[in-house]
């Protein structure tokens, strides 16, 4: 069974439902002309029996005077009727020839009227043209609008055809955005739609071919250097200080590999957090239990927090644990690169209709040269796998807000980590409030 076709079903309800409509109209225009030829025809047979009645007031009328008030194709004379005490019409056809009938009262006192005979072959043989020329103009028209129903469909079709086709030649290699200029509006929503999720997918794949092939990189160096130093120790007996440096140089190798692989388990950790249940959160209230945790973190390094927050409430529908993870990875960054004594501010601030969680540190400040959120892409000398800004980006795309990461422009050296979520109605502006803790 074939697939039904909207381009075929479009066209032929479209054709259907002009066609019903243009042999309706050709209905209507062929009755409305009938019913005003037959109108006008009545019309004058009953102003031409008023004139008589009106001329025959004075003066006696017989048969043989009314026989001289002929026309072409109209008889007159005057008849008795019985049972009729107003004016009639009749049509009837006799021998072929098409008559119509008017009974005028001309005296009423003795059942006397005026019988007033048009032949209407001449008329009728006018609407059959009429007819054959509405038909003619029926099927043409008929034709047209097959054509006009065929162009029309194709023309609405366009749009949807040339989405389907650029979707269904898409493939991880060829992910090209569908060209809004051309499209009528109607159709930007999807058309936007579709090109932001294929610029997702285009990051996702991005991001997923360079996490296996650095994976594969930063997992093939360790174990190159425990071959290499294990052929070499093999080559002749050695002391057991230089069997315990080669067994000390594979602890510290296993435990990089080791990070590296916790670190491909939070990639996957965190794309099953994606399917997490969104929850109606309070982000100031999430904040204010979570400075605690940050300032201990902190504390370790003799590193102050400053919190400050512009808004008292804010409800978002968002998931927790992506949320965690993003604002987790600043505070760890920040602590990581900012040196003792100095100090971590963390604001939020509500910007027209977006909410900034901003965390400001004073420490070696970024390249902003390169895609800090690549994965494998380390900042200093500091140990890690450089995964922790690509899980952020990957969370911030997967709950709708948006990430950056740059050097502060406040005069003072350090990284500004921001994070911007949509606004609610639901938050409430107060007096900024901070503390140090």
């Amino acid at each position: 069974m074939s697939k039904p076709s909207i381009y075929r079903e479009f066209s032929a309800k479209l054709i259907l439902a002009t066609s019903i409509f243009t042999i309706v109209i050709s209905f209507m225009f062929y009755g409305f002309t009938k019913a005003t030829v037959y109108e006008e025809i009545t019309d004058n047979l009953l102003n031409k029996a008023k004139l008589i009645h009106k001329v025959s007031i004075n003066s006696l009328t017989t048969k043989e005077q009314l026989k001289l008030i002929v026309e072409k194709n109209i008889e007159v004379d005057l008849i008795q009727v019985s049972n009729l005490d107003k004016f009639a019409f009749r049509e009837y056809i006799q021998n072929k020839n098409h008559y119509i009938e008017l009974l005028y009262p001309f005296d009423l006192s003795n059942h006397t009227f005026i019988k007033i005979t048009k032949n209407i072959n001449s008329t009728d043989d006018m609407l059959k043209k009429i007819f054959s020329n509405v038909f003619i103009l029926g099927l043409g028209g008929l034709v047209m609008i097959v054509l006009y129903a065929l162009a029309v469909s194709k023309t609405l079709l366009y749009p949807i055809i040339n989405i389907t086709n650029k979707l269904s030649n898409m493939n991880e290699n060829s992910l090209t955005k569908i060209e809004t200029k051309k499209l009528p509006r109607e159709f930007l929503p999807l058309a936007t739609s579709i090109n932001n999720l294929t610029k997702k997918i285009e990051t996702y794949v991005k991001y997923q071919k360079e996490l296996f092939i650095g994976a594969a990189h930063e997992l093939k160096t360790p174990l190159a250097v425990i071959k290499l130093k294990s052929e070499v120790v093999l080559l002749k007996p050695r002391d057991v200080k230089k069997y315990e440096e080669t067994l000390r140089l594979f602890i510290n190798e296993v435990n990089g590999m080791d990070k590296m692989v916790s670190s491909i388990l939070d990639v996957g950790r965190q794309e099953g957090a994606q399917f997490e249940k969104p929850i109606d959160l309070d982000i100031v209230d999430f904040m204010n239990s979570k400075i605690n945790n940050y300032t201990l973190l902190a504390g370790e390094k003799k590193i102050n927090i400053v919190y400050q927050s512009s808004i008292e409430t804010f409800f978002t529908i968002i998931q927790p644990t992506l949320l965690n993870q993003i604002l987790q990875n600043f505070i760890q960054n920040a602590i990581k690169f900012t040196k003792e004594g100095k100090t971590i501010t963390i604001i939020i601030h509500k910007v027209g209709e977006f909410v900034n969680i901003e965390v400001l540190d004073e420490g070696i400040g970024i390249d902003e040269g390169i895609d800090l959120f690549a994965p494998f892409k380390r900042v200093g000398t500091s140990q890690g796998a450089g995964l922790g800004l690509f899980l952020a980006k990957s969370a911030t795309e997967a709950i709708g807000a948006e990430i950056t990461i740059q050097n502060r422009t406040d005069g003072v050296q350090g990284t500004l980590a921001k994070l911007k979520l949509h606004s609610n109605p639901t938050c409430s502006i107060q007096a900024p409030r901070s503390r140090k803790i």
